[in-house]
């Protein structure tokens, strides 16, 4: 990945930098992913495939996962 990566996480995560989220960022065309809490695991994709996972879990398809 080329230049400085600027994340950005959720407005749901709320104003307090202690407290953990998932960041999204866009690099050399990818979409990357991660947890505030763990900055160095990093999972990338595309539009496309976000998209799709987003739509699943506006529709409820993950909330299984969620407990």
């Amino acid at each position: 990945m080329s230049g400085i990566i600027k994340w950005q996480k959720s407005s749901f995560s709320g104003g307090d930098d202690n407290q953990d989220c998932i960041e999204l960022a866009e690099a050399d065309g990818q979409i990357l992913l991660r947890e505030s809490d763990a900055p160095d695991t990093v999972v990338t994709t595309d539009r496309t495939k976000l998209r799709a996972f987003l739509l699943g879990v506006k529709a409820g398809e993950f909330d299984h996962l969620a407990g």
